[in-house]
This record gives C-alpha cells, structure tokens and sequence, in this order.
C-alpha cells in the first residue's frame, strides 16, 4: 500500500497539551481522530480544512487509530527553532532547531574537550514503556537527585507524542529531556547520543540519565531487523564516555510471540553480541527461581544483579501511573514492569546520597 493523503475538515480540536492536539475530522465523508502536532504545522482550528496522513490507520500499525496532521491549508509551519541545525532534513517537514553543541548554544563550550560522565549511572533500554518504572524506581530512593531522560530517533520522533513524558514531569520524576538525532521537541536538542550524553550530565546536571526511544519499535520478527538493537550502541557510548552503563532487560510473561517472552530474543541479541563486555544487567528478585532466565544471561560477560521491587510494584500501582507496555498493563505483563523498576533500583544505587 502506497502512502496515503487525504484531506479532511476539522470537526472539534482538543486544547493543546504542550505541542500535541487532538482533533476529531470527516475524512471520507467518515469521523476520525487525528493528532496534530504544533511544532510542525502550528495550531488547528474547528472548520480547517487539514491534509492528514493516513498510512498508519490504513495498515493497522500501533498508532491507536490516529491519523497524523501534515499541513493546514492557508497556514504554513514548520520547526522553526533559532539555531542551525536541521532535524528531518531532506524532507518536507524538515525544520532547524538549536542544538546544544552549535556555536550560538551556551553549552557550546562543554563539546571543545574531552568531557566524561564521570561515572554516573546511564538506564539505557530498548522501549518507551521502560520509562516510566524506571524513574519511578529510581526517585523512590533519591527524590531529590535529577534525572534526565534521552528520546533517540528509533521510534517516534516528536517528543510531543509520548504522553508519559509530560506526566513524569509533572510528577518530578523527570527534570528534563533532551531529544537527539531526529527526534525533537525536548528541552534541549543534540546531534546524537555522544553530546547528548555530555549535555545529560554537564548541562542538565543530570545524576544520572536514561536513554530510550520514544513510542513505537521496529520489529520484523528477526535478529537484526530492529531498532531496539541501539541499545547496544547507546551502552558502548556510556563506555566510551566513562560512565556506568545499566542494561534494562526487556521480559515478558505474557507476550504471544515466543521470542519475547522470558527474556526477549532483543536483550540477548544486544548483550551476547553488540554491547561492550562489563554492562550491569538489573534483573528483579521474583525470577531467581526462572532457571532459564539466569542461564541465558550469566555467560555473556556482563555483571547481573538482582533486586527486590515487589514492594516498589505496589508503590506504582497505588501512584497511579498510567503504564502499559504493548497495550498490557502491569496486573497483565508483571515481569516486564519489575524488569524496568530493577533498573531503576540499580541506578539508584549507584548514587550518592547527599
């Protein structure tokens, strides 16, 4: 199927939350919902008559029935930061934005030398829905210290997508985000996972960081076919840039396919085969008896520790954040939810409390 464009007319538009409204339209002479994201094409009103993009909606992908807003007939927009640096470049919604490591940034400076994360703590994982029990884990023991969140491009790329983000903050759970690659919409811009690191640490203040994709991964069903394998990247650079590196370990109980469940055949991939030797690997205290979770990970070079997060699972819960992963919430998928608090733990422990 050939991506699809249509036009449609705005039939109610939501109050934005932050750079995102959603709209209801007539599309085809039918009702839909779309999403409107106001960097690229600025705010919509009721009696717009919009182009929106379809193909998602049209192949039945994960993006919950949404159709997504491309431009406002009569009004134009686009990412119109104050910097030079282009994000979606080559494309028609390409725009610039001001990174951190461009020369009119006053964080230019932190790129001229060789700057290390001098051992802080770095969750990198390999979905969205990691996020939010990991920082809950993580400012239930250090409420006070900051903790920043890194969106790569693997996934969705406008920040304004994910509505865990802005309910982390709201919470203070997360203290700031910066968006690299592609991806945009954070409270910072970076280039790529390097300098985004350096900015985490050196201009955020970041104790300690945790680097996911935004929502959505590309699955294929095999090996190599998956964007969830930058985790493997994103370790090596916590490496290089001397800080501690923590492998989030994607599990499963309850996920259909077999290849996810237990430990997912993605975490195995990345930590048998691209990450560096000498990660952390969190795992919780509720699958030491899952002989077959132990074997498969205890030869791979990497150090395993294990936390007890049962207490921290009803902690959640009582919280009321709204968690899912894969469209299961933690009632359905408990052990992918007591993986991410495990890495939250471990992060945590490598703080110091002041």
């Amino acid at each position: 199927m050939d991506l699809a464009y249509k036009t449609a007319v705005v039939l109610k538009a939501t109050a934005a939350q932050g750079l995102r409204q959603e709209l209801i339209v007539e599309c085809d002479g039918e009702e839909a919902q779309a999403v409107n994201f106001l960097e690229l094409t600025g705010p919509c009103r009721v009696g717009d008559q919009v182009v929106i993009n379809t193909t998602a909606v049209d192949l039945k992908l994960g993006t919950g029935g949404w159709h997504f807003v491309m431009a406002i007939w009569g009004r134009s927009a686009s990412l119109h930061g104050v910097g030079h640096i282009m994000k979606l470049r080559y494309t028609p919604m390409q725009g610039r934005v001001l990174s951190v490591e461009e020369e009119a940034s006053e964080y230019h400076h932190l790129f001229q030398g060789d700057w290390s994360l001098e051992g802080a703590p770095v969750m990198v994982g390999s979905l969205h829905s990691m996020l939010a029990p990991c920082a809950f884990a993580f400012k239930a023991r250090h409420p006070g210290k900051r903790l920043a969140y890194l969106m790569s491009d693997g996934a969705g790329l406008p920040l304004a997508l994910s509505r865990t983000v802005p309910d982390l903050k709201a919470r203070g759970l997360v203290d700031a985000v910066i968006t690299f690659g592609h991806a945009f919409g954070g409270d910072y811009e970076a280039v790529n996972i390097y300098s985004a690191l350096v900015a985490a640490r050196h201009a955020c203040g970041a104790d300690a960081v945790v680097v996911l994709m935004g929502p959505g991964v590309v699955g294929t069903g095999t090996k190599w076919g998956t964007t969830a394998l930058e985790q493997g990247v994103f370790l090596n650079a916590v490496h290089h840039l001397q800080g501690t590196p923590i492998a989030l370990v994607r599990m499963s109980e309850a996920d259909p396919r077999p290849r996810h469940r237990g430990v997912s055949h993605h975490t195995l991939t990345v930590l048998g085969q691209i990450a560096l030797p000498g990660c952390v690997v969190p795992l919780p205290a509720c699958c030491r008896g899952h002989k077959d979770v132990v074997s498969t990970l205890q030869d791979l070079n990497h150090t395993l520790t294990w936390h007890d997060t049962e207490a921290l699972f009803r902690e959640m819960l009582e919280a009321g954040l709204k968690v899912t992963t894969m469209g299961r919430g933690p009632q359905t998928d408990p052990l992918f939810f007591h993986a991410a608090l495990a890495g939250g733990l471990e992060g945590a422990q490598h703080i110091t409390a002041t």
